[in-house]
């Protein structure tokens, strides 16, 4: 396996974690209320506020996560190849 091939490995994860995450943000956002509902039928003294913090947090673990295991490792390729 060449440098080039793991290259675009990482380079297409993260695109495709990074099109993940905007797809969370963007149903998060838009569909909110909708989704609190669903979620409260199996957690039943979930809060507005907790919710929010649970997917804020999640989207920020999600992040760091991208960045730390998928644009630093491609990044680093770019520069040593």
């Amino acid at each position: 396996m060449t440098i080039e091939t793991v290259r675009a490995v990482f380079a297409w994860c993260s695109v495709i974690n990074i099109g993940l995450l905007i797809w969370w943000y963007l149903f998060f956002t838009l569909a909110h209320d909708w989704t609190y509902r669903y979620h409260t039928k199996w957690f039943k003294n979930l809060s507005i506020d907790t919710f929010d913090a649970m997917h804020y947090a999640g989207m920020g673990l999600f992040k760091i996560g991208i960045l730390l295991f998928s644009l630093v490792p491609y990044f680093a390729l770019r520069i040593v190849g």
